[in-house]
């Protein structure tokens, strides 16, 4: 459909259906690289079934994540046993998806996961507001470091795994790797899912230096 706003030049018509174009263009890619990672085999079983604690304490195994789903979604937050605070920008990513955990959950198991005590979870849970977001604690565990989220100096990284249940077990389906690619700019690698660089990347001004503090 033609489009036309109140006011506007020709040399912004021009420009904007140029845009147009290119977005088009994007939409068509970025459909057809989910189709390829739809496409992808079954990953690797998963080795073990991660032994985690909720943020109230009790023993919460990974296989017990899914629920009634077949396919979970986890989030590795930066929040290190010797951490002062969360990462600022995981936990803004976290709060995009607080508002939506009721719509994901009907369609995937999703959690996140810290290398933090369950204490300190369920602090940060109440001090953050995340009453829909489930935190577990991996402490004690192999997670972090066996599902990249875990540098071997015992840094924590930002890390999306999504696993499949079927009649073999468990199994590995994909990770955000893109975190780990040489780049320009800054990974991206969950940007897809982050309601913040997405609003902003609508803007005259863009994302410029612009980087989320821990509220």
């Amino acid at each position: 459909m033609p489009v036309s706003l109140p006011n506007e030049t020709s040399q912004y018509r021009t420009a904007r259906n140029t845009l147009l174009s290119a977005e088009a263009e994007l939409r068509a890619q970025i459909e057809n690289v989910a189709k390829l990672r739809r496409g992808l085999p079954k990953g690797g079983a998963v080795p073990r079934d991660y032994a985690f604690r909720s943020d109230k304490g009790a023993p919460t195994p990974l296989s017990s994540l899914f629920g009634s789903h077949d396919t979970l979604a986890i989030y590795s937050l930066m929040y290190g046993p010797d951490a002062e605070a969360p990462c600022p920008m995981c936990s803004a990513f976290l709060d995009g998806l607080n508002g939506q955990i009721a719509h994901i959950s009907q369609k995937i198991a999703f959690a996140v996961v810290a290398q933090n005590t369950c204490e300190r979870l369920a602090a940060l849970k109440a001090e953050m507001s995340w009453d829909d977001l489930p935190l577990y604690s991996a402490l004690g565990t192999d997670y972090q470091r066996d599902y990249l989220a875990e540098a071997e100096d015992g840094s924590q990284l930002p890390i999306l795994n999504i696993f499949q249940r079927d009649a073999d077990g468990i199994s590995h389906f994909w990770s955000s790797e893109l975190f780990f690619e040489p780049s320009d700019w800054h990974p991206r690698h969950v940007d897809a899912a982050w309601p913040l660089w997405n609003i902003l990347d609508f803007t005259p001004q863009g994302r410029g230096d612009f980087f989320p503090s821990l509220r």
